[in-house]
């Protein structure tokens, strides 16, 4: 009886121990975290709109197409921000909380219960782990934190730049026409009455040297005094020999009064010597350049009569040309007389020009909102024509600043915002304060350190998601003040009955 007693005790422990060992093997081996984890419900978005979060499977209310599960990461991903993610009620396992419902249009409008908007759309839920997710730091208003692991980085093609201190020069490229210098434009008239005999220079654009013969001109009153002249001359001769000095004297003031009225009427010192060789009057005289250059515009035509007010001939000296570049007034600030500028043309690219700018114009165009630029250039062989079309860079002094790539700055007229990653994903909007702009790069004055890293590439999509989240935090912290459903009618005693 003893033994029998005895073997019925043993096997009860080993049936025992058979009983508890699988429970003890899976705490051991830690298979119930991988349980616990394939239990735990997940959640479903819609690709389309990323404010339609279910936790089934099913269709997105508003577009209709298949909600896809969101694929969250683990603590031992990214231990930085699950803390703040991770709920009670998913640490447990259990069912998540609603906290209230809102309209999926984004009109603003929530309830405490299920219902449809003011559209007819179904309102979707909002969780309280959704509402944990968007509670962020204090940044710019309507923003919020976001997350992006590596893979979606990849996919969404967003990268991350370091922000760096370099050289920053702040060119202005612009356009720009070929001008004459005014300076070294010259106009041809005659000092007196009188008619074109020939002309030399017959045709506009044709080039002519200084003191070269333009035209030949006969003019009554210039015939006269060269006569007077020539008579002057033969009274002083004769008067020389003569004891009589006052005689002599006054016919050299009389020659002199007559050759200064010939050169004052730009006859030559040369063609006063021919004539007082040639010893009469010449009956045409010359016209001569008085720079070298491309005649612009001729009036001057054979047998015409001419006034001491006509312009005969407009004569251009090109080879110093004018380029007028058009700056916008915004940029007025950024130039300096004597800053340097480098001229192109789009059909002559191995050419360039280099100059400086010689004047800033006074006054703005008003219906271009531009200023006139004046840059100065030699232009020895003529290569550039006047009326021609440039491109002008004017070039700014090179600083020293803090810069990030310009496709990392996202501009909305009144603030500009920058992603700053702070590592396992976690994109930190900031407003920040900008500069001078370069060739790609933007000055930043505040708001960022040396060695942050933004984001750069698919910024607008992360903007998206930031003021989702931050819109979700708003309606979930303003639901008590929000759209509810409106009361039940009370009734009057007495009136029940009313029909």
């Amino acid at each position: 009886m003893k033994s029998t007693s005895r073997r019925n005790a043993r096997l009860a422990l080993v049936l025992a121990l058979a009983a508890f060992t699988p429970a003890a093997l899976i705490f051991s081996t830690g298979c119930g975290k991988k349980n616990a984890t394939a239990v735990a419900a997940k959640r479903y978005q819609c690709p389309m709109h990323p404010e339609v979060i279910k936790d089934k499977p099913g269709d997105c209310p508003i577009c209709g197409m298949k909600l896809v599960p969101i694929e969250e990461a683990s603590p031992a991903t990214n231990p930085k921000t699950t803390p703040a993610k991770t709920t009670p009620a998913k640490a447990a396992g259990g069912p998540r909380k609603i906290l209230l419902y809102r309209s999926p249009m984004g009109t603003g409008e929530t309830s405490p219960t299920p219902r449809k908007d003011s559209m007819g759309m179904d309102f979707v839920p909002v969780y309280s782990d959704e509402t944990e997710a968007g509670a962020t730091p204090p940044g710019p208003e309507g923003l919020a934190t976001v997350t992006v692991d590596a893979r979606k980085q990849s996919l969404l093609g967003l990268k991350t730049v370091i922000v760096t201190k370099a050289p920053l020069e702040t060119s202005i490229r612009t356009v720009g026409r070929v001008a004459f210098d005014e300076r070294r434009v010259h106009h041809v008239h005659t000092r007196y009455e009188a008619f074109v005999e020939h002309i030399e220079a017959d045709f506009t654009g044709k080039y002519v040297k200084k003191g070269e013969v333009l035209a030949q001109v006969y003019s009554p009153e210039l015939y006269a005094t060269q006569q007077e002249y020539l008579l002057a001359l033969k009274a002083v001769r004769s008067l020389a020999t003569s004891g009589v000095t006052s005689a002599a004297q006054g016919g050299r003031d009389l020659l002199d009064a007559a050759r200064q009225r010939l050169l004052l009427w730009e006859v030559t010192s040369s063609d006063i010597a021919a004539l007082e060789k040639r010893g009469t009057p010449q009956r045409t005289v010359n016209l001569y350049s008085p720079a070298s250059g491309y005649i612009t515009a001729r009036t001057a035509y054979h047998g015409m009569k001419v006034m001491p007010a006509d312009t005969l001939f407009d004569i251009a000296d090109l080879s110093y040309v004018w380029v007028l570049a058009d700056v916008y007034e915004y940029e007025l600030p950024r130039l300096f007389v004597g800053q340097t500028a480098t001229m192109t043309l789009s059909y002559w690219p191995d050419r360039s020009w280099k100059g400086t700018i010689s004047y800033i114009y006074p006054a703005v165009d008003e219906k271009t909102r531009t200023v006139k630029v004046r840059v100065g250039l030699e232009n020895p062989k003529g290569e550039l024509k006047p009326e021609m079309f440039a491109d002008v860079t004017l070039h700014a002094r090179s600083r020293t600043v803090l810069q990030v790539p310009d496709d990392a700055i996202l501009e909305s007229g009144t603030r500009n915002v920058v992603f700053v990653s702070e590592g396992e994903g976690t994109l930190v909007p900031r407003e920040v304060a900008v500069g001078d702009h370069g060739a790609g790069v933007v000055e930043i004055r505040s708001g960022l350190k040396e060695g942050e890293l933004v984001v750069r590439g698919a910024n607008f999509l992360v903007d998206s998601e930031s003021r989702l989240k931050a819109a979700i935090s708003a309606m979930t912290s303003a639901a008590p003040a929000g759209k509810k459903d409106p009361p039940a009618p009370t009734s009057t005693p007495g009136a029940g009955n009313k029909r």
